[in-house]
């Protein structure tokens, strides 16, 4: 037997499935062996494996027992001549093995092949070709030598980005997720290190077959799609850890014991400076554009201060107090700002929708606290009505110059509403525009694209293959879904490269699937199902929710003295709203047991609530408490709290 391909899969049901299905297109005339195992995947990944791909080797594991280990389970009982490790989420051409094969038949010192690798968006991606973690390797690339001298050999050592992508090297690493090696040789050398958690155990056995005196080859005379690629958090403080760790295993076996103990002091040093940097831009990333619209909204609000003093109330021998600028004019700011994080006007990328939501939320905020004040606290209702627009203008105008000059994450995006375009057969562009139907409903217009072999007569036919870039320009096109039935891999992985700097999403629709796949992202029924039920379960739902809670019952709290008096029940008032702001209540909930997900929390009021005075029946009742739960929206508590103020204390 020729070959012998290894896949470990955990919970990647849709992305194994379409590996699969390229691996079978690849493997034609060739002698082959296709081994999956699964690592106790919850999604179904083993059911649809056993009927989908009944001719594959599948072994399944009781447990999650870690990649390098899975891998060994099979490379024991694999017959091939060559072996081949293969990550799960990646999409490999039709003649990719052919060509890989033939190569290693041909090159006798090669022990080891890896080809070229691009993410989703048709990015190269650095890891394709690597050299050895040394001391100087790490130093450089710790300390970011490595990207400011990208073309320098000696700092760009670890991602051997001096040499060119397109030709074939000998190197020092391989990547775990496409790496073929000789059977034979790894039954000399030995299999996987079973020490390494993960990130490792491809660097570990690429150093042991260049000691058993073989190269490994970077080949990138085929190249695959590699999806999570280019998600993994690189600047997160768990990649730092898992990292690093592997690299100190690595130094612990491999080097001197003096080399090894200077590479330790390294690396702890990488981890708490590499932890630092990642905390500070994070805190960095999360405060600037509040920053930034604090002082737009100051400019302006002073502005309008100055010359409401000097020009409208100084003739009447009237004016504003010092702390009106520097008290007041705050705490203003900080309430709009506040009520758009609550909004989710900061959440990237931004919607205007969500900080004209926050700027009208904090708005009504202020005007409610205005009108529970003293006479003399009043200070200027024309004040806040005019603060209040220079706001809605000046967010909204800077956030336009963020789109129009494409400032890096912080692109404005208005509804999700998009233009699609879909290429293939007849057919199968009809399956794949019931399935967006279906699985999406932010779609504003889909188009067929025709094959150039074909002819067909279709209402949605805007034209052919061979008129792509024409067909994209006039009906603005920002998204292709490729049909993988009828296109070839090379052909679909070929125009995703061409458009990685068009801003053109591209997603694949395997054949006789129910998921539409895309750069580290996948629709399908089930993630449709799952995403549009209980929205109210969504983290960032549950954090506004937490948000408003806390917000609106410190400032009940605050103006208690005058609040209190509102409400029917003030003993009641001040037990919840203390209870609230610890986080044992909240002020709307429901008490539903919707489908296998229950939503009960001590709450104060139901979304029913505002209605209690109409002839609502329990069954009706719990529809408003499931459709709550479908369709949260923050100002619907807003709207609760507010219509029921009276009953705040219950």
């Amino acid at each position: 037997m020729k070959l012998s391909v290894i896949i470990v899969n955990y919970n990647v049901k849709y992305f194994i499935e379409q590996c699969l299905l390229s691996v079978n297109k690849a493997l034609t005339d060739i002698e082959s062996e296709v081994f999956v195992v699964d690592n106790h995947s919850s999604d179904g990944s083993a059911e649809l494996l056993k009927s989908r791909f009944p001719n594959i080797k599948l072994i399944e594991n009781k447990d999650n027992i870690g990649f390098a280990k899975a891998n060994n389970l099979a490379i024991k009982l694999a017959v091939g001549e060559y072996v081949l490790l293969l990550n799960p989420d990646t999409l490999v051409e039709e003649d990719t093995f052919a060509k890989c094969l033939d190569f290693m038949d041909k090159t006798p010192d090669a022990g080891g092949l890896g080809v070229k690798m691009i993410n989703g968006k048709g990015e190269f991606l650095p890891e394709s070709k690597r050299g050895l973690p040394l001391p100087n390797v790490a130093f450089y690339k710790i300390f970011g030598f490595s990207k400011l001298f990208p073309k320098s050999k000696k700092f760009s050592s670890y991602h051997l980005t001096h040499l060119s992508p397109d030709e074939i090297h000998a190197v020092d690493v391989l990547s775990g997720a496409f790496m073929l090696m000789r059977k034979p040789l790894l039954d000399q050398i030995g299999y996987l290190d079973e020490d390494y958690f993960m990130y490792g155990e491809d660097i570990d056995l690429s150093y042991r077959i260049t000691k058993a005196g073989f190269r490994n080859y970077y080949f990138p005379k085929t190249q695959i799609i590699h999806y999570k690629g280019e998600s993994t958090k690189k600047g997160s403080i768990n990649y730092v850890l898992v990292f690093y760790k592997a690299m100190q295993i690595f130094a612990k076996k491999h080097f001197s014991v003096k080399n090894a103990k200077a590479f330790q002091c390294l690396i702890d040093f990488a981890i708490w400076f590499r932890a630092g940097v990642s905390i500070l831009k994070r805190i960095a990333m999360r405060l600037v554009l509040p920053a930034i619209d604090f002082l737009i909204i100051s400019i302006g609000l002073i502005a309008i201060a100055l010359y409401w003093d000097f020009a409208i109330l100084a003739p009447k021998n009237s004016g504003f107090p010092d702390f009106f600028y520097y008290a007041i004019i705050p705490l203003y700011i900080i309430t709009w700002i506040l009520s758009i994080t609550i909004c989710g006007g900061y959440k990237k990328p931004i919607r205007l929708s969500d900080t004209n939501k926050g700027i009208l939320l904090g708005t009504i905020l202020i005007l409610l606290v205005y009108a529970l004040l003293p006479e003399t606290y009043r200070f200027s209702r024309a004040m806040l009505v005019f603060g209040a627009m220079w706001t809605a203008i000046a967010l909204n105008a800077i956030r336009y110059l963020y789109h129009k000059f494409n400032v890096k994450d912080l692109i404005v995006t208005g509804k999700s509403h998009r233009r699609i375009g879909i290429i293939g057969q007849e057919v199968e562009m009809e399956r794949i525009a019931t399935l967006l139907n279906t699985i999406d409903r932010n779609v504003d217009y889909y188009g067929f694209i025709s094959s150039d072999n074909q002819n067909i007569n279709h209402p949605e036919l805007i034209g052919k293959l061979s008129e792509i870039d024409t067909i994209i320009h006039a009906f603005n096109l920002k998204e292709i879904i490729f049909c993988s039935q009828n296109l070839k891999i090379k052909q679909i992985i070929n125009y995703i490269v061409a458009w990685k700097d068009r801003g053109i999403e591209c997603r694949i629709a395997p054949s006789n699937s129910h998921s539409i796949i895309g750069s580290n992202h996948i629709s399908s029924v089930e993630s449709c199902v799952e995403k549009n039920r209980h929205l109210l379960f969504h983290e960032e739902n549950l954090k506004r929710k937490r948000a408003f809670d806390f917000v609106s019952a410190f400032f009940l709290l605050l103006f208690s003295p005058i609040s209190v008096w509102f409400v029917h029940k003030k003993g009641g008032f001040f037990r919840n709203v203390f209870q609230i702001i610890a986080g044992k209540k909240s002020w709307i909930g429901v008490h539903t047991a919707f489908h296998d997900k229950p939503y009960d929390i001590n709450c104060v009021l139901s979304p029913i609530s505002p209605y209690k005075n109409l002839n609502i029946n329990a069954n009706m009742e719990t529809k408003v408490e499931q459709l709550y739960l479908l369709d949260y929206s923050l100002l619907y508590d807003f709207k609760v709290v507010t219509r029921c103020f009276r009953d705040l204390g219950n």
